[in-house]
Formats: C-alpha cells, sequence, structure tokens
C-alpha cells in the first residue's frame, strides 16, 4: 500500500509547493499589515474578507468538485459537461456580483463599517466573480494530474498579489483600499493566464450533465456553507462583540497557525482526486484508514513544530530589528496552539468525509458540516462575551472536532471503514506527553522533544513489521 500511496504522496508534494509557497507569500502581507495598518483597519479587513469566504462557496454551487466525480470520463475532459458548468457559474456570479456592488453602502454598515469603506464591498464583489470564474480550469488541472501547471499560475497570481500589495500599501498608502484593489488585480491576471485551459474546454451546454453535476454539486454548497461558517463566522462575531480592534488582533494570530493550514490545504488538493478515482476499489476503506493514520502521524507532528516555536518566531526581531508581528498583536498569540489544533481536526474530517464523498451522499455531508456550524456559533456565541478572542478559538476547535465525529459516524451507515483507533490513541498519548512539559522549557528543550517523536513512534511499535519492511524496500530502490 505505502508503494501505490506515493502517487498521493508526489502530487500532494506539488500541490503542497502551490499551496506551501502560496501561503507562505500571502503570509508576508500579515507582518506587512500589523505595523502598517491599525488593529481596526486589519479587523475591518478581516470582516470583509471572511464575507468574502463564505460567499464564495455559493458562488462556486459545488460544480468544481462535481465536475470532478461526473464531468470527466475515462480520466479525461469532457467538453460539454465543463462548458455547462463553466457558463453556469459565470452567469449567476456576473448577476449576484452586480446586486452587491449595488448594495454596497448598506453592506457596509451592515458589517459595522463605516459608510466610507463601501468600496471595499465593490472591490469584494468583483473578486468574487473572478475567483469563481476561476474554480472549472482549476479543477481540470486537478482532474487532469497536471499538478506543475496548477502550481505555477497559483503561484503567479499569488505574487502578483503581494507585489500589488506591498506598492499599494506600502508605497503609494492606499490603506485598506490598496490592500482589496490589489486583490482584484492580481485575480483577473490569473483569470487571464487560466484562459487557455477555458477556451481548450469550453464546450457546448449540455443541459442533462448540468442537472446532473447540480444534482451532486448544489448540497455540496450547502455543506460548504455550513463549513465557512465555522472557518469564519469568529471575525464578525468577535468584531461585534468586542470591537474591530480584537478581531483584527484576533484574525492576524488566527493566521499564525498557518502551518497546519498549509499541510491540510496541501493534503486536500491531492486527496479528492486519489480517492475519487478509486470509488469502485473493493479495498477503498482500508486505504481511507490508513492515509487517516499517516495523516494523524504527520498532523501531530506538525502541531508540535507549531505549538513549540510560533511564540519564539513572531516576538523576534527579524525584520531590521523589528519584531516579525507588531507588539499590538501579541495579546492573541495563546490562541495560535488552539487554532493549530483545530486545522488538525479538520484534516482528519477530509480523511473521514471520503466514504460519503464515494458513495455521492452529499446530504449526510451537508449534516456534518451543519452540526460543526451550530456548535461554533452558539459557543462563539457563549464564550466571547465572557473570554474574548480565546472563546472564538475554543469554539473553531468544538466546531471541527464535532464535524470529524459526525461524517465517522454518518459514514458507518454505508461504507465501514477499519479505522486503526489503537495507532491513533498511541499518536494521541505521545503527542500530548511531548507538548505538556515543553510549556515552560526552553528552545534546545523544545527542538529534542520535537526530534523525539519520530523515534518514540519507531521505538513504540507503531509501525508494523509489514510497513517497515517496505518502508525498507521503498529506501532501498531510492538509494539504487
Amino acid at each position: 500500500m505505502l508503494r501505490e500511496l506515493r502517487g498521493l504522496a508526489r502530487e500532494t508534494a506539488v500541490y503542497g509547493l502551490a499551496t506551501v509557497l502560496g501561503r507562505m507569500l500571502s503570509f508576508l502581507l500579515t507582518p506587512l499589515y500589523s505595523h502598517l495598518l491599525e488593529p481596526a483597519d486589519n479587523g475591518a479587513m478581516q470582516s470583509v474578507y471572511a464575507c468574502i469566504a463564505f460567499l464564495s462557496v455559493i458562488y462556486g454551487l459545488g460544480l468544481d468538485t462535481a465536475y470532478l466525480r461526473l464531468g470527466r470520463r475515462e480520466g479525461k475532459a469532457d467538453e460539454s459537461a465543463f462548458g455547462a458548468a463553466f457558463l453556469t457559474i459565470m452567469g449567476s456570479a456576473l448577476a449576484v456580483s452586480i446586486l452587491l456592488h449595488l448594495a454596497a453602502a448598506p453592506l457596509a454598515r451592515a458589517l459595522g463599517l463605516p459608510e466610507e469603506m463601501s468600496v471595499l464591498v465593490r472591490y469584494g464583489a468583483w473578486i468574487l466573480a473572478a475567483d469563481a470564474a476561476m474554480l472549472l480550469p482549476y479543477a481540470e488541472l486537478r482532474g487532469s494530474h497536471r499538478a506543475g501547471a496548477y502550481a505555477g499560475i497559483k503561484l503567479a497570481g499569488i505574487g502578483l498579489n503581494l507585489v500589488l500589495a506591498y506598492a499599494f500599501v506600502r508605497v503609494m498608502h492606499l490603506g485598506l483600499r490598496g490592500v482589496f484593489l490589489a486583490n482584484l488585480m492580481a485575480s483577473l491576471s490569473t483569470l487571464a493566464m487560466l484562459a487557455p485551459v477555458i477556451v481548450s474546454r469550453l464546450g457546448a451546454l449540455d443541459r442533462a450533465r448540468l442537472r446532473e453535476m447540480l444534482s451532486f454539486g448544489l448540497p455540496l454548497v450547502l455543506a460548504g456553507v455550513g463549513s465557512m461558517i465555522v472557518q469564519v463566522a469568529d471575525r464578525p462575531m468577535v468584531a461585534h462583540a468586542a470591537g474591530l480592534a480584537s478581531a483584527g488582533v484576533y484574525g492576524t494570530c488566527y493566521k499564525l497557525g498557518i502551518g497546519m493550514m498549509l499541510l491540510v490545504g496541501m493534503f486536500d488538493q491531492a486527496w479528492k482526486p486519489f480517492i475519487l478515482e478509486r470509488a469502485d476499489r473493493p479495498d477503498a476503506g482500508a486505504l481511507i484508514a490508513r492515509v487517516l493514520t499517516y495523516f494523524g502521524a504527520l498532523g501531530a507532528w506538525a502541531l508540535l513544530a507549531i505549538v513549540f516555536f510560533t511564540g519564539p518566531l513572531v516576538t523576534a526581531p527579524l525584520l531590521a530589528g523589528k519584531p516579525l508581528i507588531h507588539p499590538s498583536f501579541w495579546s492573541g498569540l495563546p490562541v495560535v496552539p488552539i487554532v493549530a489544533l483545530a486545522y488538525l481536526f479538520n484534516g482528519l474530517y477530509f480523511v473521514m468525509l471520503a466514504p460519503l464523498m464515494l458513495d455521492k451522499r452529499t446530504g449526510a455531508v451537508s449534516a456534518a458540516t451543519w452540526a460543526g456550524a451550530l456548535v461554533n456559533v452558539l459557543l462563539n456565541a457563549l464564550l466571547i462575551p465572557r473570554i474574548g478572542m480565546m472563546g472564538a478559538a475554543w469554539a473553531t476547535l468544538a466546531a471541527y472536532a464535532a464535524m470529524a465525529a459526525a461524517v465517522w459516524a454518518l459514514g458507518r451507515a454505508s461504507r465501514p471503514v477499519p479505522y486503526e483507533w489503537g495507532r491513533l490513541v498511541l499518536l494521541a498519548g505521545w503527542t500530548a506527553a511531548l507538548w505538556w512539559p515543553a510549556a515552560n522549557a526552553g528552545l534546545a528543550v523544545r527542538f529534542a522533544l520535537l526530534a523525539a517523536y519520530p523515534a518514540g513512534l519507531v521505538l513504540s511499535g507503531f509501525l508494523g513489521a509489514d510497513e517497515l519492511a517496505e518502508l525498507r524496500s521503498l529506501l532501498s530502490a531510492r538509494r539504487a
């Protein structure tokens, strides 16, 4: 099985290059904004981008995932399915963006923003339309395993956004307006780079295929809305309960969980097409179970690295004698370990989601994500007024854990998966045992504890004899 998973690992590495480098490039904007924008301005930015993230799920109509599952035949693109999905997304996106543009002023007031910031809503409307137009060509690149092209275009767009944001905010002093203008220009430029994929795949609209894809994709929109509530509802709720400045501090420190976010994001990009292509295999359940174990092992190691080193890295004078993040945001650092653990549960959710996706039980996916959304909103409403941004972080962790538990329970009904619970418990115990003594330890001890993680797994018998033998075989072949 390890040999087969090498394909997943290779594509994860390529998608990971795009995701890691892309998110790292985007993350460079976080220190920039922390030093150039006040916490309240950062809070306004976080609130608008939370709405953009939420609406992006609705804009896509679930057709990008539906195209991967139903729009490709025998590993090849179906132009009629691509055309039907692309034109449907574009038509609805343009209509909704026009409405958002016209209603920018009242929408800004609803978000608690001054009326002069309504221009940010207008920029956001057209960012949404441009990003929606990219969904199908990106899905086609993933489905045809053109990971290099996918990574190259992604990185070019993100790099352009970084350069423009620096120019508009740092050099031209456009403030928040420069942030959103840079994003819009970068999105339009990325869409232009994807134009050859669109033109080469655009066929006549096939209404029957469109209905089939919509019946698969629209329930995923409902699920995606629930999932996005879990991801972004905390920012506007913190802003409403504690003010824009607190929302800015929380949102900035939330992004410091970038390491786990990157790991989960790059894995999910490769995992979905990998497992969907194996929908009819009799050993699909065993494959899912083993991937969950391996992902849990890697994710727990990454979690320890984030917990051990984020604080020292952020407060160190790395930028010409200045700290990476402005001291006015340091009060939010305690949320980072909780957010990183929440992202780990999000990755486990993605793996255990596979049985529902393979059996086309999109209604069950919606039920699981809305369970998480309900937990998130209720705990945010309960905890934020009492313990501030820490309440939002704990609510996020509880929501992702609830989603993972829900998809596991719902998936058992139609496709029982032999998850390796004993090994997962061992992982959790070993991770906790290393986490606890690091709280008051110096950097040298933390490095030693991090290095002890894989050694402890090997010595504990976490890897079976067959896995060790296969691993030795792979390493021998690699050396040869």
